[in-house]
């Protein structure tokens, strides 16, 4: 099923409008379609993701326009940035990632959700970071909780490392993405901090701030009620 994912990319790709690949493409579009995203969990802290765990998280990872696709073997795959906590308690730069996922069975036609992922444990993140990550394995995963009231059980009964979300017509739910593959997207981290850019330097500060990250950070402040 490894040796499909990166077909099951291709063709994710071929069935993307043309708006879509160009946020797949260009890093500064990846941040400014992640930031809308932001803004709508700020906007419904009843309905969304719980603000009590996006302040206790230790990265935040948000992947636009995720493409399912499917025909026999299906698959997803999709591009997006992560933000981590660093040791002085502020988020990092943004580092580009990569995710993708394969299954089995009849199934055909294609869709695009967005994609939030929050990070409980300094593990996860060091996973992601290191090399090839994959959900469920590397570390538990589970649909996240919606919403202040539900946040405190679920907490308790998962016990998860990462929490993960879809976004669909602007409304968040928890989603499973048990076996889904992340890693780091170094081509696209080159590209926007320069030659030589590694996401452990991106991490301990030692990449120049961009200015086209401004606002994806204010989002992330903001959601997780740190100014």
């Amino acid at each position: 099923m490894r040796h499909s994912i990166p077909l099951l990319a291709l063709l994710g790709l071929a069935l993307l409008p043309v708006g879509a690949q160009a946020v797949e493409n260009n890093p500064v579009a990846r941040l400014q379609a992640s930031t809308h995203i932001l803004e709508q969990i700020q906007g419904m802290p009843e309905k969304g993701i719980p603000p009590a765990l996006l302040a206790h998280a230790e990265g935040i990872a948000v992947i636009p326009g995720v493409i399912k696709a499917g025909f026999v073997i299906g698959g997803s795959y999709g591009r997006g940035v992560v933000t981590v906590r660093k040791a002085d308690g502020q988020w990092s730069q943004p580092i580009f990632i990569r995710l993708a996922a394969g299954s089995v069975g009849w199934q055909i036609g294609a869709q695009s959700t967005d994609v939030v992922l929050v990070f409980k444990t300094h593990r996860s993140v060091d996973g992601l970071l290191h090399g090839k990550f994959t959900l469920g394995a590397d570390a538990a995963v589970a649909a996240g909780p919606v919403g202040r009231r539900a946040e405190a059980a679920t907490d308790v009964e998962l016990k998860a490392e990462i929490y993960s979300y879809s976004r669909s017509r602007g409304l968040f739910a928890g989603v499973s993405l048990q076996g889904a593959d992340l890693s780091v997207d170094h081509d696209a981290d080159v590209d926007f901090y320069g030659k030589g850019t590694s996401a452990d330097a991106i991490r301990a500060g030692k990449v120049a701030a961009r200015p086209a990250a401004e606002h994806f950070l204010e989002a992330i402040y903001k959601a997780t009620g740190h100014h």
